[in-house]
């Protein structure tokens, strides 16, 4: 079994390993929203749009393989097939739109660690990740991230927005909005972008979701603590955060 941890990447500090996954799925909107989710956990991503690049991006060394069966020139079940007869054992997540029992079953058979079917959360693919590492007996090394603007901080692993230390008391969805825009502060981002991020691209509402959802934060943080303003509308686009 290859390490999940198996390489160092210049620039990171000694013991600091990367764990490195490609990414193949040919619709690139799917494509981006997994990886955007998976280097946000700590992840380093290759993508592939096709079998032959999915084949070539594996054999150089990679961690993991998530896998759409559905890939141009060379199909998902091919590439699967290969790599298991070139006895590469690397944990592999099998991503699909079929519905049939029948090609779940064969993907299992044929080598697949597990698999999800389309529409799926991208948080649950990281979830499910990280259980074919644990399963493996292997750690990830993410650091929690704390963010800190002025007297506000944004804490990812306890799930907390601190005014002044003390816990704004944000619902689960508006904390996930809060983090993708600070995380992101100065840069605009769509009410579109914003919906496949935090809700997922498989949801079913409109931008006023957004828009309450922001209402909210801005009722919560600027206005019943007295901030200036963080949450900035850009007209006709979506939000940004404003940098510290």
């Amino acid at each position: 079994m290859p390490q999940w941890f198996g390489g160092r990447e210049a620039g990171t500090a000694p013991g600091m390993a990367v764990t490195r996954i490609v990414v193949a799925e040919d619709d690139s909107s799917i494509r981006e929203l997994l990886v955007h989710h998976l280097e946000r956990d700590g992840f380093h991503c290759d993508q592939a749009a096709d079998g032959p690049s999915a084949l070539r991006l594996v054999r150089t060394g990679a961690d993991a393989l998530i896998l759409d069966l559905g890939l141009p020139v060379v199909d998902g079940f091919d590439v699967l097939r290969a790599l298991r007869r070139e006895g590469r054992e690397l944990p592999i997540l099998v991503l699909t739109a079929r519905s049939d029992e029948i090609d779940r079953v064969v993907g299992l058979e044929i080598g697949a660690d597990d698999y999800v079917v389309k529409p799926f959360s991208p948080r649950e693919v990281v979830a499910r990740v990280k259980a074919l590492g644990r399963r493996a007996g292997l750690t990830s090394i993410q650091a929690p991230v704390v963010l800190t603007f002025e007297r506000l901080e944004i804490d990812e692993a306890a799930r907390e927005a601190r005014i002044d230390g003390v816990n704004v008391g944000l619902k689960p969805r508006e904390f996930a909005l809060l983090l993708e825009l600070a995380s992101n502060a100065g840069v605009a981002l769509s009410r579109e972008t914003l919906l496949e991020r935090v809700w997922g691209y498989e949801f079913d509402g409109d931008h006023r979701t957004v828009d309450v959802h922001v209402r909210r934060l801005r009722s919560k943080i600027e206005d019943g603590a007295q901030l200036a303003p963080l949450l900035h509308t850009v007209h006709g686009f979506g939000y940004k955060f404003a940098r510290g």
